[in-house]
């Protein structure tokens, strides 16, 4: 994996064919939510569909927690078509035949010339392609089990939704006054904010009148507390 890949960076935005022939960018099926990203050695592999039917039990879960998963495989669109329907999954399976990813990340698998796949990684995404940790899956045991997952998005939707402990007499308060405007799903704008401005700690309200001095960890809205202006 090449040096700059690496957490607190941003996984560049790759555009493949998905299992529809669709062109797809990753922040297009992100969003403005965390992400699974799954870099699959490819259906042919009995470790890769052994995780993806864990993946398959586990995205429930994701979909009420609004939270996104994709695979990309070195398939092409008919094999990327029979793994996804063989594992049962339900979310983008996206195809690089041409081992765009593979090449540009250095993450081809040497061992396996004959296949030429890629070394498996799994990637947990922060918004904005953020990269929060990266599981190497050469072996199976270094994949991420459901609960090392859950574990890890918990975190993630801690530091991204301002909304995390809505007990909080600040949020309490911001709501009475209508400032929905951070809470989701009612602020999903609220990413208009910039990095930058979150992370000084101020954001202002878009409806005027207020700001709302934050004390955070990242991207996370750990304290609100309104001043005036």
């Amino acid at each position: 994996m090449r040096s700059d890949i690496a957490p607190g960076a941003a996984f560049p935005d790759y555009e493949l064919s998905d299992h529809t022939g669709k062109h797809r960018k990753l922040s297009e099926l992100q969003g403005q939510h965390p992400m699974v990203l799954v870099l699959s050695r490819g259906g042919f592999c009995p470790k890769d569909r052994r995780q993806h039917e864990g993946l398959v039990q586990l995205h429930p879960e994701l979909e009420v927690a609004y939270c996104r998963l994709v695979t990309i495989s070195t398939d092409n669109i008919t094999e990327t078509n029979e793994y996804r329907s063989r594992v049962g999954a339900h979310w983008p399976f996206l195809s690089d035949p041409a081992r765009k990813v593979q090449k540009n990340l250095d993450i081809a698998e040497y061992t396996d010339p004959v296949r030429n796949p890629m070394i498996p990684h799994t990637i947990v995404l922060e918004p904005g392609l953020i990269i929060y940790k990266i599981y190497m899956g050469y072996w199976f045991f270094g994949r991420p089990t459901m609960e090392d997952l859950r574990q890890d998005l918990r975190a993630v939707t801690r530091k991204c939704r301002p909304d995390w402990d809505i007990t909080t007499p600040e949020l309490k308060a911001a709501w009475q006054q209508g400032h929905k405007e951070l809470f989701y799903p009612y602020g999903k704008r609220t990413s208009k904010l910039s990095a930058k401005r979150i992370r000084s700690g101020i954001a202002e309200s878009p409806r005027g009148g207020a700001v709302y001095r934050i004390e955070n960890e990242g991207w996370g809205l750990r304290d609100v507390r309104k001043t005036e202006v």
